[in-house]
């Protein structure tokens, strides 16, 4: 009798061949999505062989070179472009890997988006996949502002004793937004631009570790070609000026386009983390990020842009000290003019 109330009262046993039916049919399918979008990218880039795994397509030098060769083309933004849908609905699906595939070409569909907006063409592709970036980002945000709180001299740290009132933190809290508040839009209006497409560069920001060397080598051309030769050239195109002269004068003045910082902030953290994030052998990418940190300097000067001066001119400051031979030196390794020799 107690044998079988034992028996009886006993609780059931883990279901672990259930929760290992589940997760062998997530793999299923997120190998499935994985497939078909390789599948359909295949019947784009025909110059090359696609990799048969996401992992290995992300790295691949020749799939990356035959898909930024596809969105140069003159026509890559048109709403009907194959490759732009492509992209659009691979960003859609639900898979981590697939948004990493997609991103690593953000760089250059933002660099050709804004260059090209002077020139009037048609570009509802490219439109397309940043509304779907920017939609992404939105809903994971509920549309909340990203902030921080900035500590501040005026309150006593918990370490020293203060001498004056105790202030009430609650009331005096000094908060930095990093980034505002986003509303939902789709479409891609002259108001909304520089934010849809900031925010996309923001999104990108947030998987930059993972990120290959030549996407970050795009982003750093496409922040020179924004500035401008040199921060000397003229501010855009006058909206009744002809195409044909619009198109010379953007080819003159190298795709400079107007940089709110609603732009300028994620570019100064994307170009933060080309320089002083890179390992050490990675000097290709630092080259280009310091180079485009100076020529978006000296367009903040000649906009007269305190922000930006104060950004791009940090992170200039913060390479110059990095390269200084005197702050190479490893303070905790014991020199040996201090060693006596017996």
């Amino acid at each position: 009798m107690s044998e079988s109330a034992s028996s009886h009262d006993s609780p059931p046993a883990p279901t672990i061949a259930g929760d290992s039916q589940t997760t062998a049919a997530n793999e299923s399918d997120t190998n499935a999505k994985c497939q078909t979008a390789i599948q359909s990218l295949s019947s784009i880039v025909t110059t090359t062989t696609i990799p048969s795994t996401i992992s290995l397509l992300l790295d691949d030098a020749a799939v990356s070179a035959a898909i930024s060769s596809l969105l140069q083309r003159p026509d890559s933004g048109a709403g009907d472009n194959n490759l732009c849908r492509w992209l659009y609905d691979t960003f859609q699906s639900t898979e981590p890997s697939l948004h990493l595939l997609v991103l690593r070409f953000v760089p250059l569909i933002a660099g050709l988006y804004l260059s090209r907006v002077p020139l009037r063409q048609p570009q509802a592709g490219f439109e397309a996949v940043l509304l779907a970036l920017y939609a992404h980002e939105t809903t994971s945000r509920a549309g909340q502002a990203v902030t921080v709180n900035i500590p501040d001299l005026s309150h006593p740290s918990i370490y020293h004793e203060s001498k004056g009132p105790a202030k009430n933190n609650s009331t005096c809290l000094n908060i930095a937004v990093v980034s505002s508040t986003l509303d939902p839009h789709g479409t891609v209006r002259s108001t909304r631009r520089a934010r849809i497409v900031g925010v996309a560069l923001e999104l990108y920001y947030s998987e930059i570790s993972r990120m290959p060397r030549e996407s970050k080598l795009d982003f750093c051309e496409a922040c020179e070609k924004w500035a401008g030769q040199n921060g000397e050239t003229r501010a855009g195109v006058v909206p009744e000026e002809e195409e044909s002269v619009a198109v010379a004068r953007s080819e003159k003045d190298g795709g400079r386009i107007p940089l709110p910082w609603e732009l300028v902030q994620p570019m100064m953290r994307i170009l933060g983390h080309c320089l002083m994030g890179m390992k050490v052998e990675d000097r290709e990418v630092k080259e280009a990020a310091s180079k485009a940190c100076q020529s978006l300097y000296l367009r903040a000067l000649h906009d007269i842009n305190p922000k930006a001066i104060l950004a791009a001119g940090s992170l200039l400051r913060l390479r110059e000290m990095a390269l200084d031979p005197k702050n190479q030196i490893d303070h905790t390794e014991i020199s040996n003019d201090n060693v006596l020799s017996v």
